[in-house]
């Protein structure tokens, strides 16, 4: 099982009705989605922050920098 968190909630993805804690079967499906996560937050979201991705075991953790 794999699994995509969020390292930090700021305030446009709690208003963003998106879930951390989002688990897949296999590590290729979670990566796909983390990417497409990281890719809207940074285009989408206030622009406070960017958005990447850190692998940790079966963890995929989106964290969150300041710009």
């Amino acid at each position: 099982m794999f699994k995509i968190t969020m390292e930090k909630e700021c305030g446009c993805f709690k208003r963003s009705g998106m879930e951390s804690g989002k688990i897949f079967d296999n590590k290729d499906d979670a990566m796909i989605e983390a990417k497409e996560w990281a890719a809207e937050m940074s285009e989408t979201f206030c622009k406070k922050h960017t958005f990447s991705i850190l692998e940790d075991g079966n963890d995929l953790i989106i964290k969150v920098d300041m710009n």
